[in-house]
């Protein structure tokens, strides 16, 4: 692996540079001189390390990273460091020390600030740019130029988000260190594509320390990880306050996950935060700014219910980089999803790559047939197909007629490496009332901006799938979700006193689901005549019968909560108006975003963070060297079995980067590999089970069976019940052995348990008490008939 050894020349006095082409503003590869990887011992990488602060208040996070820089070499240096953010995140300060001093960057519009870089690097001033990609939110760009020889350099990032509920009310923070090379069609302009220079993760040259202080008005249960934690130190008697850290020495070679567990977590609450007394009068900043966490309780009869009808599409992402496990998990996970399907829908399932092909021509009916082709078709599923294009399936899925009574369901899997992000959700935004989308981020660096974007437009709920999560717990939960009857007439009302207006600031709720949160916020004007008590009440229609959730708070503003909620309120209203310009052209939506983005601080995609520095006054001469800083990518990581295609071509076979049209998807000289040959492994019992269970619910009494059983044939019958036919006997088995050996699964299997008791009930049995205690003889269980559901 050699050293990337591209040069970019400083612009001559007097003649301006292009920032849109030669600097590119996220250029793709085809521009540079690229002669390979960085080295393994990053020598020439001036990133050194990174330093995260996080401030967690309720649900919302202030994240503070300070990355540090070093120029070892003997030439200025310009670095650049391309890098994910979570989508969401409203990034909100940017500043750059230089031995003892420090300048705090400023929103500019985007183009204005890259002529303000390209002058100053070219006088000879230091100069620090950051950028926010125009076609994926989630990706940042930061440019340190004209760093002298054996300078240092500390870079401060500030963003707030909101932490989002995981179904068993965890909120999940999650702070971003994969960065995918991601697939693009040929219609993407090239000068939008980052450069992504990708090491494998375990080479990551720089390290991480991470500190997380939470403050909650209600005592934190604990906090978990996917890495290695320090212990959790409570900060007072009330376990209101506690503090947490990540182990010494961590390599910033994986997405870092925190879960954060409140007592009482779905309760909802309201956090009015005061306005800038310098800002505008009438504006955003200058008033105080509620934001309401609403966690709407259904009735248990409805969310007991499961209906019959839907159209569940399954659009599997088989591109290569899902080799390995992940397509594995995938398979798992689509043969649960297919013995989880009610009687009486409509289903079909889609594998997508660079071209996409379907199981049926339509959707059909769900059925023993069906399903049991179905099933063939998914065994032999594999991670072959190329590239990631997945806006063609979705054009062709949403051009397919709808059935009548029956509601689409999109349940979109995929590890989320594009580039058109924003082309995508435009598209399904525009059917968003014609189905509900459903998202699964899989493995390291998939795109929050992607799977989030999705099923915030398409009215459906996103998961992410890393390390040891389980696709298929989280697959069940979404699953739920879409059996759930869909909420109609969804409407918000705000009451305050007279004296004050409530101007909505978040897009109409179009979606709620039992036990998720919804987040809204609001500009308070006016002043109130004394009453300090508003309230906002929720009105909904569920399964044709009215609901009304009602939420009461205090209008006096929190104290000590800084401006997180404005930015973040901010944020949210410069995204509604980015989709507005990209639906309408219009220049003034433009300038609006540009307007709300410098008043508020806030990065958008129309504007940049800009910091300028003195320097020596004197024009660089000769070659300014170009360093590019390397992610870790987590395609490059090995996989129990097969290893990825990134992972074998990162063993030796060489690599070479397509032209701009494809922007840098990684491809081998004789085309897209099979996975390899993997050794036999015993199927797991627990998925034979449900492999063999038929489409209205039952199984029947066969020898593969009996081998989950580690039963003989003679042990079954000695046991069985007088006049129990083998049907009912195999099903009340099967149910018991659910229950008393994946107990620890039942948010996996329990559609399928529902599907097989209810076929029970439908046998009209008259001795199900003497089969349960004769099932729980034989499988040495202590299974009570009530928890089967009889």
């Amino acid at each position: 692996m050699g050293a990337v050894c591209s040069q970019k020349r400083l612009a001559r006095p007097g003649e301006r540079r292009c920032g849109s082409t030669q600097y590119g503003g996220m250029q793709s590869s085809i521009n540079m001189n690229i002669c390979g990887l960085l080295t393994e011992k990053g020598q020439e990488v001036p990133l050194k390390s990174v330093e995260v602060d996080v401030k967690v208040k309720g649900h919302i996070a202030t994240v503070t990273s300070v990355l540090r820089y070093v120029n070892e070499e003997k030439l200025p240096v310009e670095a650049v460091f391309v890098f994910p953010l979570p989508a969401e995140a409203s990034l909100c300060h940017f500043s750059a020390k230089i031995a003892n001093e420090e300048v705090v960057g400023e929103v500019q519009e985007k183009q204005k600030a890259r002529e303000m870089y390209d002058d100053a690097i070219s006088s000879g001033k230091r100069a620090f740019l950051l950028e926010e990609s125009g076609e994926s939110p989630d990706v940042f760009q930061l440019c340190v130029g004209s760093l002298p020889p054996k300078e240092s350099a500390a870079v401060t990032l500030i963003y707030v988000i909101e932490l989002t509920a995981e179904a068993d009310h965890a909120l999940r923070f999650c702070l971003p260190a994969v960065l995918n090379p991601r697939y693009g069609p040929t219609n993407i302009d090239s000068a939008n594509v980052p450069q992504v220079k990708g090491v494998p993760s375990r080479l990551v040259p720089y390290t991480l320390s991470l500190s997380v202080v939470i403050t909650s008005p209600i005592p934190i249960s604990k906090v978990e990880s996917n890495c290695s934690l320090g212990p959790l130190t409570y900060l007072n008697t009330a376990h209101t306050q506690a503090k947490v850290s990540l182990s010494p020495g961590h390599k910033f070679d994986r997405d870092v996950e925190l879960l954060l567990y409140y007592q009482d977590a779905h309760q909802p609450t309201a956090i009015v935060e005061a306005g800038l007394k310098n800002a505008k009068p009438g504006s955003l900043m200058a008033d105080p700014v509620v934001m309401l966490s609403l966690c709407p309780e259904f009735p248990a009869e409805v969310v007991s219910s499961c209906g019959k009808r839907g159209e569940f599409i399954f659009l599997m992402d088989q591109s290569g980089s899902m080799a390995g496990s992940s397509i594995r998990s995938a398979r798992e996970t689509l043969l649960l999803l297919l013995k989880s399907l009610p009687l009486g829908c409509y289903f079909n399932i889609f594998g997508f790559g660079s071209f996409f092909q379907s199981f049926f021509t339509e959707s059909v009916e769900y059925t023993q047939e069906t399903m049991e082709k179905a099933m063939e078709k998914v065994e032999a599923m594999e991670a072959n197909m190329q590239g990631t294009e997945i806006l063609k399936p979705l054009k062709h899925i949403y051009g397919q007629a709808y059935l009548p009574n029956h509601p689409r369901q999109l349940f979109v899997f995929t590890d989320g490496e594009v580039w058109n992000t924003k082309e995508i959700l435009d598209l399904v935004r525009t059917h968003s009332l014609s189905h509900r989308c459903f998202t699964f981020g899989i493995g390291k660096g998939a795109s929050t901006a992607l799977i989030t974007g999705m099923a915030k437009e398409g009215r459906g709920t996103a998961q992410f799938i890393t390390g040891s999560d389980r696709l298929q717990l989280k697959v069940m939960q979404s699953l739920s979700f879409a059996l759930q009857p869909s909420v109609v007439d969804i409407s918000v009302k705000w009451t305050v006193p007279d004296g004050m207006s409530v101007i909505t600031l978040t897009p109409p709720l179009n979606v709620l689901f039992q036990g998720q949160r919804a987040l809204l916020y609001a500009q308070l004007t006016g002043q109130s005549s004394g009453n300090n008590e508003g309230t906002v009440t929720l009105h909904y229609s569920l399964a044709e019968n009215p609901v009304t959730n009602q939420l009461s708070f205090c209008l006096k503003p929190s104290e000590d909560t800084g401006l997180a909620v404005h930015r973040l309120a901010a944020r949210a209203v410069i995204q509604s108006l980015e989709k507005e310009e990209r639906q309408s052209k219009d220049d003034s939506v433009r300038e609006k975003v540009v307007e709300l983005s410098v008043q508020a601080g806030v990065s958008s995609s129309f504007t940049a963070f800009i910091s300028v520095h003195k320097g020596s006054g004197q024009p660089v001469k000769g070659p300014l060297v170009k360093r590019t800083v390397p992610v870790a990518q987590g395609s490059y990581v090995e996989t129990d079995g097969a290893p990825s295609f990134r992972a074998r071509r990162a063993r030796g076979a060489p690599i070479r980067f397509l032209k701009a049209q494809t922007t840098g998807f990684l491809e081998t000289d004789g085309g897209f590999p099979k996975e390899q040959a993997a050794s036999p492994v015993q199927k797991d019992p627990y998925l034979k089970l449900v492999s063999l269970q038929k489409a209205a619910g039952f199984w029947e009494l066969r020898t593969e069976l009996l081998g989950v059983f580690s039963k003989t044939e003679e042990e079954l019958a000695k046991q069985r019940p007088a006049q129990v036919d083998d049907a009912v006997w195999a099903t009340v088995l099967a149910l018991i052995w659910l229950h008393g050996f994946r107990a620890a699964d039942q948010e996996e299997w329990k559609f399928i348990a529902m599907k097989a008791t209810s076929w029970i009930q439908s046998q009209k049995v008259g001795n199900l008490a003497e089969c349960v205690q004769a099932g729980n003889a034989l499988l040495g269980c202590q299974v009570k008939e009530d928890c089967l559901g009889f």
